[in-house]
């Protein structure tokens, strides 16, 4: 069973990736989308994200009776696990099953028409927007991004306290070319560090993972000649160790000497692991806080068209201050091909995880709600759903 993330700490500080962060997200066209946005349209997130309120409005719902399935995201599991609890508190003849397998086998599941709905951490990759089309009888499957968060490079290492990466170091270790917490290139970021000689237990995601191919995707942009894989869903090679789930990541870490891993952030504290600083080449090292996140963020574009708002993140940013390995979760459903026995309960479902209220939940669980323009943007393609 996956377990809740430490809150105390982390809700006031990720809601205020509303009012610190200022993210502007700009429309423009992508080679992938045949309908060209608008010219010049754009969005500007700069007033506080939907889900920042102390006193969210409360979600106005229609309530339809029977049972919804999805799938997907194990990142996203905590928050969905507290979206469903809510939502079912409201309509009380609605029940919500969601499976924390991955995001690849969410998107599987829904291209086979097994859920209404997938969370993933990836929008649908251009090979499967066909898929997506099949499952939604000819119209398309769009992303609606729900929640963001920072994706946490995290250690067990007896004595060591703020370690210090940088992209081509963290694409060393995971490439199996740097073998030891010794290692020069460990050193040279770490010069007052005392670091032992225990060998390096990188481990990876064993299943299909959103967050696998946001990490690398961080790792291709940023780790220069270290990293010479595509960006996948798969993790690319049998270095290392492997576990599913973000969870299983975190317990594989926390009880192994010497491993390092990835995770949603939320999974790292939930750990309590120590999580790496990045050396990005701005003047000083970023910790993994929601502010820095949500300057990572600042420069994400919307490269979907209409109701779908797919975002391309900058996972190269030098930013001062922006920690740049970030992930957007997203909600897959069908525009408006859903079964019409399952479409009442995706519309409502989806209308309380995008609301005010909805969101204010991620900032009480780990998360960051999203900035207003794009709460806005998902709530009428919610809306729309038909």
């Amino acid at each position: 069973m996956t377990t809740r993330p430490r809150l105390a700490r982390r809700s006031a500080a990720f809601a205020a990736i509303a009012v610190a962060g200022a993210l502007t997200l700009t429309a423009c066209g992508s080679d992938d989308n045949s309908d060209k946005p608008a010219s010049g349209e754009t969005t500007n997130a700069a007033n506080p994200p939907g889900g920042s309120s102390s006193a969210a409005a409360p979600a106005k719902l229609d309530c339809p009776t029977g049972t919804l399935q999805g799938a997907g995201s194990s990142a996203q599991k905590n928050a969905m696990d507290e979206w469903v609890k809510a939502f079912q508190q409201k309509c009380s003849g609605a029940k919500v099953e969601y499976n924390g397998n991955g995001s690849g086998a969410g998107r599987q599941a829904f291209f086979d028409s097994q859920v209404a709905f997938a969370g993933s951490d990836a929008s649908i990759a251009d090979a499967d927007v066909a898929k997506g089309t099949a499952a939604c009888k000819g119209t398309p499957a769009i992303n609606l991004p729900m929640v963001t968060g920072p994706i946490a490079v995290a250690y067990n290492v007896s004595g060591v306290k703020d370690l210090v990466l940088d992209a081509k170091t963290i694409a060393g270790i995971f490439a199996g070319q740097i073998k030891t917490w010794d290692a020069a290139e460990i050193k040279a970021l770490n010069p007052k560090a005392t670091l032992p000689s225990t060998p390096i237990q990188a481990v990876h995601r064993s299943d299909k993972s959103g967050t696998t191919e946001n990490f690398t995707k961080y790792l291709k942009a940023a780790g220069g000649d270290a990293w010479a894989a595509a960006p996948s869903q798969d993790w690319p090679s049998q270095e290392g160790q492997s576990a599913k789930g973000s969870d299983g990541v975190a317990n594989v870490v926390k009880t192994t000497a010497g491993a390092i891993g990835y995770m949603e952030g939320s999974f790292a504290e939930n750990a309590g692991l120590g999580v790496a600083q990045i050396n990005t080449g701005a003047a000083a090292p970023v910790k993994l806080t929601p502010e820095a996140a949500g300057k990572a963020v600042s420069a994400a574009k919307i490269t979907g068209t209409g109701n779908d708002l797919k975002l391309q993140l900058d996972y190269a940013t030098k930013a001062e201050g922006a920690y740049p390995i970030v992930l957007v979760t997203y909600e897959i459903a069908c525009e408006k091909g859903t079964p019409a026995d399952k479409l009442p309960l995706v519309k409502s479902f989806l209308t309380y995880t995008s609301s005010e209220e909805g969101q204010s939940i991620l900032a009480k669980n780990g998360y960051a709600p999203l900035p207003a323009e794009i709460a806005t943007k998902v709530r009428t393609a919610v809306a729309a759903l038909s």
